[in-house]
């Protein structure tokens, strides 16, 4: 599967910046529920962050996904990929 995958810099109420992907199916081109599941997987987390838009998240490149994303892409519609203080 070919995947987008949309970078996203977002800043935590202690002042560090969490930095995350967002890969979803490349054929997914709605801002609007791009960000719906960036801000979804925030809510998940115990600490406070600021607010995602287009000035946080914005597309980087397509590539091709193994079959783990694969599969919590089809079951989710998403899969995140945590790079810097999302703990």
């Amino acid at each position: 599967m070919e995947v987008s995958v949309w970078d996203t810099y977002v800043p935590r109420e202690d002042g560090r910046t969490m930095h995350f992907d967002i890969l979803v199916p490349s054929d997914l081109q709605d801002t609007d529920t791009i960000f719906g599941f960036g801000k979804e997987y925030l809510a998940s987390k115990s600490f406070k962050t600021g607010d995602l838009s287009s000035e946080e998240c914005r597309f980087c490149h397509m590539q091709s996904a193994p079959p783990s994303v694969v599969e919590s892409i089809e079951e989710d519609g998403y899969f995140i990929i945590e790079m810097e203080n999302c703990s």
